[in-house]
C-alpha cells in the first residue's frame, strides 16, 4: 500500500508490481485474467475505456458486463434506441400549460419526467429539454462505441 498516495483530493493511485506503470480501478468484483491471454485483456481494456468495470457494493455483483466486443457493442446498441424510444416520448408530449396539468402529468408520466427532473422538483420541463436530455445521452453511447471499434 505504500505506493498509494492520498492527497488533498485523495487521489488514488496504485502501481503494477510487475512493471510500474498505474493500474486502473477495475472494482472488488474484478478477476484478472491470465497475463498471457492478450484477448481478455484487451477485451478489459475496452471495457474501462467505455466506462466499464466491476464496481459494487459487494451485494450482487456490479451488473452486466459484455464477454467480447461485439456484446459490448451489441449492448450500446440495444441502450441507444432506449434512448431512442425514450426521445420519442418528449417529441409526441403535449406540454402542460399550468400546475394543474403539470401535476396530473407527473402522476401519470414520472417515469419519465423523473429521468430529467429530480423527483421534488415539479417544474414544467419543455420536450426540447426532454429531446436535447436524451440527445445528448445517444451522442455520449456514439462516443463509447467508437472508442471500441
Amino acid at each position: 500500500m505504500n505506493d498509494i498516495q492520498r492527497g488533498e483530493k485523495s487521489v488514488q493511485e496504485a502501481k503494477c508490481p510487475e512493471c510500474g506503470e498505474l493500474m486502473a480501478s477495475m472494482g472488488l468484483d474484478f478477476e484478472s485474467p491470465k497475463k498471457d491471454d492478450l484477448k481478455k485483456w484487451e477485451h478489459i481494456k475496452s471495457l474501462y475505456s467505455v466506462g466499464i468495470a466491476f464496481h459494487s457494493c459487494g451485494c450482487s455483483g456490479p451488473g452486466y458486463i459484455p464477454n467480447s466486443k461485439e456484446k459490448l457493442i451489441e449492448y450500446f446498441e440495444d441502450l441507444k434506441q432506449k434512448y431512442f424510444k425514450n426521445m420519442e416520448f418528449w417529441r409526441s408530449r403535449t406540454e402542460p400549460t399550468n400546475n394543474t396539468e403539470r401535476d396530473k402529468e407527473w402522476n401519470k408520466n414520472w417515469a419519465q419526467l423523473s429521468n430529467i427532473a429530480s423527483k421534488h422538483r415539479k417544474e414544467i420541463i419543455t420536450n426540447q429539454e426532454g429531446i436535447s436530455f436524451w440527445l445528448e445521452k445517444v451522442k455520449q453511447i456514439e462516443h463509447k462505441i467508437s472508442l471500441i471499434k
